[in-house]
């Protein structure tokens, strides 16, 4: 009786919503279910209207493959032949921990596979009777006994020197894989021939087995993001003859000796995967470090030397030091020589803003070789062009001249033709600095060879974020992250204070490689208004370049939270073309999810919720 009460209840509530609904919202939503089709239109119209968090527990028992679906994976399993070898280096580990490892193994819907594990506790004779007993039940499961413990990267190098799959896993020694971690790896693997690496998403489970909790849902492959933390961690698989030519652990990386092996292994993989589904459970107890990371600051340091290597065999230059949250990194690129960058920035009637955008570059930068072009756009008041007068005579500004109506695109490739620099810098008129080594905060980024934009991170006056990013699909066509979070806060994960590659950020601040700009073709004017800032960075992505976003770079942006509506029938009319301009250019990102997001989490909402599942 209650499903039918809540049923009616809901039935009545849409009801009297889509009574509500606008032509233009109805409109809208045709436009949503041509572009993304009947499954993909309910999630979302579903999400938008999902008022309470969801909660993990129940939504990671709802994403768990049903009986049909396993023995389907079975079936289709059966007919694959990629071998892949898991390897386990064992250590005094409790004998239930160790039975309910190799079952996650033996539960596994892929069929060839083989376990490989090196037993550092030799003397342990409960372990020695576990592993006697699961290798004569299962012939897949194959150990060593090692003389004694030689330490976890020399017992992994012993498990790695047991495998003879053309793909080597890595397990830690009391946690467990989802069942059908292997089907989809190497289902993944068959539809990428060439990637060499592949990872997936994780979650934390209590010792009992009996709670789900701390899901880590990761981006695609990410360079910024694991130059900040090892966010690959599990279930990390490679190619064998990537592990041969990057050579196992190294002893000296002991406590994140799997941090400088992901490194070593990306540099020499053709293409790294991201399987967007939980698949690896870290147990958590006593003697585990995922629930305590502040226990060993050796290991922390231990991460902070294997960026440091990786940027050496890179061949780049960085500053690699910790940051308030252990296993966190920040990596500062010094600038090379001292190229002029290019400010710019649009401006009608703002003097008292202007000044102060002004007034901050001039008082607080450290960098010193720029030019400021402010683009005058109709303005009308008598003091805003006394102000600029004053620039002129000071020779601290040039003025252009901007005679047509608004359009925020056209403006800003009006005024790159004027500018002199290699590094143009986009900026607000309502922008205030507030740490001086911006400029060279983004230019040392900028001018890495694999980078095209650099964007920061913005507050409001009252020091909550405005800006911490951009997801494409977020809020329909593209949104901020961690918007109105307070400034102190760092985010889901930290990823409000790490750098990371991202597929977009605001043009309310960014600086884009000359290069990068031109061939990407400059702003689009199309868009004069809306998402020409979003449009600039897919397309410069598009081109092969990185986009990063720097929170290092932080501004004030006195841009206020309660903006008039696009209400007027001139600006829903151009806000509904930007829409329809976005969705057509930029319809496979939009339908197949942002590569630097998850499409398991929410688009409605900033903050890293997860999304409901689809129906």
């Amino acid at each position: 009786m209650r499903k039918k009460t809540d049923a009616s209840s809901a039935k009545i509530q849409w009801g009297k919503m889509f009574k509500k609904l606008s032509p233009y919202t109805i409109q809208k939503g045709f436009r949503y279910l041509k572009h993304y089709g009947p499954k993909e239109f309910w999630v979302r119209l579903h999400e938008r209207f999902e008022q309470e968090e969801i909660p993990y527990g129940p939504w990671y028992e709802e994403s768990l493959p049903s009986g049909e679906e396993l023995a389907r994976q079975r079936e289709r399993a059966a007919r694959w032949d990629t071998l892949v070898s898991v390897v386990v280096p064992a250590y005094r580990t409790p004998g239930l921990f160790l039975r309910q490892m190799m079952d996650s193994m033996i539960q596994q819907t892929y069929p060839n596979w083989e376990l490989c594990i090196a037993n550092g506790s030799p003397e342990d004779q409960e372990m020695q009777e576990i592993l006697r007993e699961y290798a004569a039940k299962d012939s897949r499961i194959r150990y060593q006994n090692l003389r004694e413990n030689l330490g976890i990267a020399q017992n992994t190098n012993a498990a790695f020197a047991m495998a003879k799959g053309e793909f080597i896993g890595l397990l830690d020694h009391d946690d467990l894989l989802a069942s059908d971690a292997l089907y989809e790896i190497v289902k993944a693997l068959k539809e990428h021939p060439q990637a060499d690496a592949i990872y997936t998403d994780e979650d934390k489970v209590t010792t009992d087995l009996q709670e789900h909790f701390q899901p880590h849902f990761k981006p695609d492959f990410n360079l910024d993001l694991l130059r900040s933390n090892n966010y690959i961690c599990h279930f990390f698989t490679v190619r064998r003859s990537v592990v041969e030519k990057a050579g196992g652990f190294r002893k000296e990386f002991d406590g994140a000796q799997d941090y400088d092996f992901v490194f070593r292994c990306v540099e020499n993989s053709r293409e790294v995967l991201h399987v967007p589904r939980i698949l690896y459970h870290w147990r958590t107890h006593k003697a585990s470090t995922a629930d305590n990371p502040a226990s060993k600051m050796y290991a922390f340091e231990a991460g902070k030397r294997a960026i440091e290597a990786h940027l050496q065999r890179q061949g780049v230059r960085g500053l690699v030091s910790h940051t308030k949250d252990l296993g966190f990194y920040r990596v500062q690129y010094p600038v090379k020589g001292e190229p002029l960058i290019s400010i710019i920035i649009p401006n009608k009637d703002e003097k008292e803003s202007l000044k102060a955008c002004l007034e901050s570059i001039w008082e607080k930068s450290t960098y010193k070789n720029y030019e400021i072009l402010i683009v005058e756009n109709n303005s009308q008041t008598s003091e805003i062009f006394q102000y600029y007068e004053e620039l002129k005579e000071q020779k601290k500004a040039r003025i252009l001249y901007w005679k047509q109506g608004f359009n925020y695109a056209a403006i800003n490739n009006f005024a790159v033709k004027e500018a002199k620099g290699q590094y143009y810098l986009f900026l607000n008129n309502d922008i205030t600095v507030i740490a001086s080594n911006w400029m060279e905060e983004m230019l040392g980024n900028c001018q890495r060879e694999e980078v095209g934009a650099v964007g920061a991170k913005l507050y409001y006056p009252d020091n909550t974020i405005q800006h911490a990013g951009c997801v494409v699909g977020l809020g329909g066509i593209a949104g901020h992250l961690f918007i109105n979070m307070p400034r102190n806060r760092t985010g889901y994960l930290h990823k409000a204070s790490i750098q990371q590659d991202l597929s977009a950020v605001t043009a309310a601040c960014i600086m884009v490689k000359k290069e990068a700009f031109e061939k990407a073709g400059g702003f689009t004017e199309e868009l004069a208004v809306a998402f020409n800032d979003v449009d600039l960075c897919l397309k410069i992505r598009k081109n092969g370049y990185l986009i990063v976003y720097n929170p290092a770079v932080e501004m004030y942006h006195m841009e206020s939270k309660t903006r008039g509506a696009e209400d007027s029938k001139e600006k829903v009319r151009r806000f509904q073309k930007e829409i329809e301009y976005m969705r057509c250019h930029w319809i496979e990102i939009l339908k197949n999810g942002d590569p630097c997001y998850n499409k398991n989490l929410s688009l409605t909402k900033w903050n890293y919720s997860l999304r409901p599942h689809r129906k």
